[in-house]
């Protein structure tokens, strides 16, 4: 079976321009395949194999789900054993060729699938394959930054997360978080960025947890305060101060005395707000509301948003000076479409999380499996953690089917992201926006993420579409 495969050595790969991956110039890349799924066991997790340095991976049934890497001759191998009933002893095989890398059935009695298709012989895979192997689902990619010949393997059975929302997969996540984690245990200001629904409490509390401040996290959504109470709710007040002011209050900023302030959907404080709020940064001390005196706060601060602020900044509806104050470290939250990777880790720590008896027992078809995986996930971890909700009250029988999980999921009733609604509304407003950003950051794509509050892999595509070479604008 092997002998129809073409077997190329190894060859070294570095990125040039991040125009295309998302990465720093230089930057060495690997193709990798990922066991994302196990729809027979959804609280398993998966696992990371980097194929740099390897000629031919072989998969098949084993107790349990291991890796072993080993030479035959000049033949670097990887034996990956998946648990499942219906996979053969040995199913299938990836071998490097001079196009890439190959799939083929080694003619396993269930057979082997290829994007939902069945594979009937060699074929080269893309960056984004899916392969099914019985009940588990794998992901093909072709260029992820090279994780540490070391951690060439990495089974989330040793993952050890620090704090919740810190378990991946992704060596592209993992790098920022292991950045943040240094930043979380120093008294600097975190501004979190990223599309709705990415997770982004998650790590403000996750931060708070490394940060080992004494006192209690206390979350503000900026956007849910009626602008007559804003500054009383924030500040606190003095007893009468306004007519119903029966008794001094300290408002929830000094309620987070001696811990963390997450100040939730911060690009909709009202600018009648952001100075006082940028007050209490520069002096950390609060002014209540009908008060004289200045009451002193130590508080660390940790802001979100999923709006482009320094957008709003140069526009005039946000403070610049509070935006320098709020940016003391800016971390982007990559959303789910584009860290699927990760989606069995995600799946398991949702499932154990569900307020539904026998949860946590539950499997999944092959095909609600595939549907996951294939779905663009537009609201993200929070539309993922919806689905999975509806579709474990829904089931009789222990296994979640396409039938349990919402028409969104489906694909029928799949809503637009919040990229893909900007782009349709001004395709021209929105070419014009990329170029002045583009023009100010000297072609910088992730200076132009940040600044849109977009990941980079969205600003890679509309720059695709609009045929704009990001080297047009760079100095030098």
């Amino acid at each position: 079976m092997v002998g129809r495969m073409t077997i190329e050595p190894t060859a070294s790969t570095t990125v040039e321009d991040d125009a295309h991956t998302g990465c720093h110039p230089g930057t060495p890349l690997q193709p990798y395949l990922f066991v994302v799924l196990h729809c027979d066991q959804p609280l398993a997790g998966g696992a990371r194999h980097g194929l740099s340095g390897v000629d031919l991976v072989t998969i098949g049934r084993g107790a349990a789900r291991v890796a072993a890497r080993k030479r035959d001759g000049e033949l670097r191998q990887l034996e990956i054993r998946l648990p499942g009933g219906t996979i053969s002893s040995t199913h299938a095989l990836l071998a490097r060729s001079a196009e890439g890398w190959v799939l083929e059935d080694a003619q396993s009695k269930n057979g082997s699938f290829l994007n939902g298709e069945r594979v009937t012989g060699a074929t080269l895979l893309c960056d984004r394959d899916v392969i099914q192997i019985g009940p588990v689902f794998l992901r093909y990619r072709a260029a992820l930054p090279a994780a540490p010949e070391t951690a060439a393997d990495l089974d989330t059975v040793a993952l050890a997360p620090r704090a919740p929302g810190f378990a991946t997969l992704s060596p592209q996540v993992a790098e920022q978080l292991v950045a943040l984690e240094r930043i979380a245990r120093q008294p600097v200001t975190v501004l979190l960025l990223g599309e709705t629904g990415t997770g982004k409490e998650v790590l403000a509390r996750a931060v708070h947890a490394l940060s080992g401040r004494a006192g209690p996290v206390v979350a503000v959504n900026c956007g849910g305060l009626p602008d007559s109470l804003l500054e009383s709710q924030l500040f606190g007040h003095v007893k009468g101060a306004f007519t119903g002011a029966a008794r001094d209050e300290p408002g929830t900023i000094r309620s987070a005395n001696r811990g963390t302030l997450f100040l939730d959907e911060i690009g909709d404080l009202p600018l009648s707000a952001q100075a006082a709020l940028l007050r209490v940064l520069q002096e950390r001390e609060v002014v209540p509301v009908g008060g004289t005196r200045p009451v002193n706060v130590d508080l660390r601060i940790v802001a979100a948003t999923h709006k482009p602020l320094d957008h709003m900044a140069l526009r005039g509806e946000f403070r610049g000076d509070l935006l320098a104050r709020l940016s003391g470290y800016r971390h982007l939250l990559a959303p789910l479409r584009e860290r699927i990777e990760d989606l069995g880790v995600i799946v398991g720590d949702i499932l154990r999380r569900l307020d539904i008896p026998a949860a946590t027992d539950l499997k999944l078809s092959t095909a609600a499996g595939l549907k996951l995986l294939r779905h663009p996930w537009p609201l993200n971890i929070r539309e993922l953690q919806q689905a999975l909700s509806v579709a474990a009250a829904l089931t009789t029988d222990g296994v979640i089917g396409e039938a349990h999980l919402p028409e969104a999921a489906l694909g029928a009733l799949a809503p637009c992201s919040p990229a893909l609604h900007e782009e349709r509304g001004d395709p021209e407003a929105l070419r014009r926006n990329l170029v002045e950003l583009l023009e100010k950051h000297q072609g910088k794509v992730t200076h132009v993420a940040r600044d849109m509050g977009k990941a980079r892999m969205q600003i890679h595509r509309w720059m695709q579409r609009f045929g704009i070479d990001p080297n047009e604008y760079r100095g030098g």
